[in-house]
């Protein structure tokens, strides 16, 4: 698939998205920085959420609508919306910003209104979170604008996501990316189950990445190896900042790190290849061979003591130790002399 012209793909390098997330902590200012950041740190892409409270969940005290463990305990749905969302009139200076400073920006979309305002915007792409990855008629709508799609598979079983990727394939998406995920904020390495990226692009053929909760770097690069093409982490500013998901976040050190690791990760798998490598050539010399390990003369015969395996490597490979024993020498011969073949008598009958 390819988003804003840019190719994503097991041949590519991992295409890395930074999530902003509510980690603008309601300072557009705070926002324009964290773009700037991504950008500067080597991310693909900055991604934003467009909802408003009243369009993700309702105004309510009923127990069903109260927070009652982590990051976020105490709170209602309602008060958590209210002050992490981004107010809506941000998104066209934000997606200007991010054409000033080059680099992609999209969002992912809580209703159809939403779609309406990033499609007045031309996003050039839409990410469904893993808790609307089960809402349907939300993914067909997205679906029908053309524009290439990913979806967060937290919490999602596998009948739900192949639900997920039938209905947008269905409603008009063309390009698809399905994302691994934990939906817990932190969510430990140990849920993560990486090789269950193996299975997804087994399982639905289309793109997979990985979501990624943990707090340090390293599920993210391992799943490279295990064919993620895509990695979206939450960064900020500041980890202490105060913000709803500024605890979980990267900070624009370990953003950089990201990246590098990634695309070193993926220069590592590299292809099936037994042949000598252009930086191990000047070590093959190096290697074990056999070289006499006393003095001989003329007409004397190999014995177990005349010969070792040592390195350098510019005698005959140690395979031949046992073939050479019995052979007599055919010149006078100095301690330390490669054994080579002109150097014996009788070798290739032995």
């Amino acid at each position: 698939m390819k988003i804003d012209n840019r190719e994503i793909g097991l041949d590519y390098p991992p295409y890395i998205i930074a999530e902003m997330s509510a980690n603008h902590n309601g300072s557009i200012e705070k926002a324009f920085q964290i773009i700037e950041m991504a950008k500067a740190r080597g991310a693909d892409a900055v991604k934003l959420q467009t909802y408003k409270p009243d369009t993700i969940t309702m105004k309510s005290n009923r127990p069903e609508f109260k927070i009652e463990h982590g990051l976020w305990k105490g709170k209602t749905l309602y008060d958590l919306y209210e002050s992490a969302y981004m107010p809506w009139d941000w998104h066209e200076p934000l997606f200007q910003k991010a054409k000033d400073v080059g680099i992609t920006i999209f969002s992912s979309p809580f209703d159809f209104t939403a779609v309406d305002l990033l499609e007045k915007l031309d996003a050039p792409a839409y990410k469904i979170a893993s808790f609307e990855a089960i809402d349907i008629p939300l993914i067909e709508y997205v679906a029908q604008t053309g524009k290439p799609m990913i979806i967060s598979t937290g919490m999602a079983n596998k009948r739900e996501i192949q639900d997920a990727v039938d209905s947008a394939l269905a409603a008009g998406c063309r390009e698809l990316a399905i994302l691994h995920c934990v939906s817990g904020y932190p969510a430990p390495a140990s849920d993560y189950n990486l090789r269950t990226i193996t299975d997804m692009r087994e399982s639905f053929n289309c793109e997979v990445g990985l979501s990624d909760h943990t707090l340090d770097n390293t599920s993210a690069i391992v799943s490279v190896a295990m064919g993620a093409s895509i990695i979206e982490k939450h960064v900020t500013l500041d980890r202490n900042g105060g913000g709803a998901d500024d605890s979980f976040s990267l900070e624009p050190a370990d953003l950089e790190n990201l990246c590098i690791g990634a695309k070193t990760a993926w220069e590592s798998m590299g292809k099936i290849d037994y042949q000598l490598k252009k930086s191990e050539k000047d070590n093959v010399k190096f290697r074990r061979s056999l070289y006499f390990a006393k003095d001989m003369k003329k007409g004397d015969v190999i014995n177990a003591d005349c010969i070792r395996s040592i390195r350098p490597g510019y005698g005959l490979p140690p395979k031949l130790y046992e073939s050479i024993i019995g052979s007599t020498v055919t010149v006078d011969i100095n301690k330390a002399t490669a054994v080579t073949e002109e150097l014996l008598s009788d070798f290739k009958k032995n």
